[in-house]
């Protein structure tokens, strides 16, 4: 899986595929490729590597106007130039690019053998443009007739784009599982898996659903269902700042997430405060006020930084709404046959909109006739089209692999949905203002955080050797620190857990010792003693402590190594803010290592397979 970019028109088709190759640099990556049509003849590139190793293979001039590139993240296959995509067939008749994974790729690859057909790669993709030769040879059908003919016999999940040498002006599409988007121009049109690659040709896209399939000239466009029934597609509006794919003068497109994360949260908290009532407006739930007092339940569900900000904002609804609430892996939740309750409200949080763990976990809960709300970034994605109801995080495009500032709009919107629930249910009109207050307040303490940054940087340089490291936090404070070795792991390659507190003398304790660093989360709370017990307890053990704490107590600057003190805040807000020293810890510990940050090895941006 990774990348997509396909185009068709009046301009060379070369320049266009590589830069829309650029532009999805950002989802993770382990080689590049692109066919070109020229003449009724395929020409094909690809390299392991970086996109610069494309480039350098690349001749100066590449003649053709329709041609198809690929991103590759490995699944199927080490990453090699032979693995990498496109894949063409024996008689290089036809280019096909493919995400998502085909589970009965090795039956059909035993197939093709008894037909005197083998493949080189080790790639389940190869599969597909082997059976389209084929079932051109055997049928006479032109591409998209092949491409119906061939996903009638898939198991698994695609989307793919395809060109052929005999009609050289026409891109084949198809949809299940993983996204595809055209993009509508003057006299051309162009596909791809992510809008950003689309944003700087076009302002008019159509998403293709799941079964649909899709042919593009440079005149137009068709989708049909795989009968070849014609479907009614709207087109939409892209509405993206392209300023914000660029770095903004930054090194790093991470860097450039962090320091963006005051304005990123006034972004997503804008409009949504009502003053009159002290209550959140949030006007995509699709439930009154009486469907939220019926409530039982709310379930929680995510993957990777995504669940973990669903793990703070189910403690925040419960606190402020007394619903019973509670957080899950979305994939264990849809594999364990989870009974789905009419009274329990399903919430799915998702950067990209495309994560497809969680975009099956959605499915299933509406299969059962449960209802589903979900928290997306991306506009128009799969999730936001498909769920009962939703919240826009609207933090703009995120392109660092890691998440930040989305992390922390997936907060804010937790918050407001928390604030929202609890004054309908229990907090009185004073407790909702003064809450109002504490999200108004923080972009200027997100601020004075991230003037904090030389101090960390000192803290990042003096323990990024270290082999391993914890992060501890008890109740509120155990989702921080989940995210904070999240950080650290992906971008720092360093070894990092996160323990509940009260967790650490049932085994992890172990392994504390003067070359494990632990960072402490000690938010000022009625809890904040025992916590600092748990703090003794580290120290007693001689491991180095890093505390993060908006306490102003004298013991814990006794106790601890190093104290990243932040501002005081409401429980409601208190994980927001205390999240972002631990993303620039893991971004400077990264720095100090040489990693490459915004890409880090074997992870990819929107997960799009199992």
């Amino acid at each position: 899986m990774c990348g997509i970019i396909a185009y068709t028109g009046q301009q060379p088709a070369a320049p266009i595929l590589t830069a829309g190759l650029k532009r999805l640099e950002y989802r993770g990556y382990d080689s590049s490729g692109i066919t070109v049509s020229a003449r009724k003849r395929l020409r094909t590139w690809k390299s392991v590597g970086k996109l610069s190793a494309l480039q350098a293979s690349l001749p100066d001039t590449i003649s053709g106007n329709c041609g198809i590139g690929h991103t590759r993240w490995a699944t199927h296959g080490a990453p090699s130039d032979i693995n990498a995509h496109p894949h063409t067939d024996t008689a290089e008749s036809i280019s096909l690019v493919h995400n998502g994974i085909i589970e009965n790729a090795d039956r059909l690859r035993d197939r093709l053998r008894d037909a005197g057909i083998q493949p080189v790669s080790d790639t389940d993709s190869e599969v597909l443009v082997h059976l389209l030769a084929m079932a051109r040879r055997e049928h006479a059908f032109t591409l998209i007739e092949a491409v119906r003919h061939v996903l009638r016999q898939i198991v698994g999940t695609y989307g793919i784009a395809a060109i052929s040498n005999d009609q050289p002006d026409t891109i084949a599409l198809a949809r299940s599982g993983s996204p595809v988007i055209i993009g509508i121009g003057d006299g051309e049109m162009l596909a791809a898996s992510d809008m950003s690659v689309l944003s700087r040709h076009t302002s008019e896209v159509v998403h293709l659903d799941d079964g649909e399939v899709a042919e593009l000239t440079p005149a137009g466009f068709t989708v049909t269902t795989m009968d070849a029934l014609p479907t009614d597609k709207a087109s939409m509006t892209l509405s993206d700042n392209l300023n914000e794919y660029d770095k903004g003068g930054h090194t790093h497109f991470l860097y450039r997430e962090i320091s963006d994360q005051p304005e990123t949260v006034a972004r997503t908290i804008s409009g949504r405060l009502d003053t009159r009532f002290n209550t959140a407006k949030l006007g995509g739930l699709n439930l009154q006020a009486r469907d939220l007092l019926k409530l039982k339940r709310i379930k929680i569900l995510g993957c990777g930084s995504a669940l973990y900000a669903g793990l703070a904002g189910a403690n925040l609804i419960e606190t402020l709404s007394r619903i019973p609430s509670d957080a899950e892996a979305a994939a264990e939740f849809r594999y364990r046959n989870p009974v789905i309750e009419p009274d329990t409200l399903y919430i799915v949080v998702s950067q990209s909109g495309e994560t497809f763990d969680t975009l099956a976990a959605t499915r299933e809960i509406q299969r059962k006739g449960g209802f589903v709300l979900g928290i997306v970034n991306s506009v128009g994605s799969t999730i936001a089209r498909e769920v009962n109801g939703g919240i826009y995080m609207h933090a703009g495009p995120e392109v660092s692999v890691a998440s930040t500032k989305a992390y922390t709009s997936m907060l804010s919107v937790f918050a407001l949905l928390a604030i929202l629930l609890g004054r309908t249910r229990d907090i009185s009109p004073q407790r909702g203002s003064q809450l109002l207050m504490e999200l108004q307040s923080v972009p200027e303490k997100l601020s004075t955080v991230l003037a904090l940054e030389s101090q960390i940087e000192t803290i990042a340089k003096t323990y990024c050797h270290c082999q391993s490291a914890f992060f501890v936090g008890r109740t509120s404070a155990y989702p921080v620190a989940l995210e904070g070795a999240q950080k650290l792991k992906e971008i720092s390659y360093i070894h990092a857990e996160a323990y509940p507190a009260s967790e650490l003398k049932h085994g992890p304790l172990a392994l504390v010792s003067k070359d494990t660093p632990c960072v402490i989360i000690l938010p000022e709370s009625d809890l904040l003693a025992k916590s600092i017990g748990s703090l003794e307890e580290i120290k007693a053990r001689g491991a180095p402590v890093i505390v993060v704490t908006d306490s102003s107590q004298e013991r814990i600057d006794k106790l601890a190594d190093h104290v990243i003190r932040v501002p005081g805040a409401d429980p409601l807000v208190q994980g927001l803010i205390m999240g972002v020293p631990l993303q620039l810890l893991a971004y400077h510990c990264a720095l100090a290592l040489g990693r490459d940050v915004d890409q880090p090895r074997n992870l990819a941006k929107s997960v799009t397979v199992e």
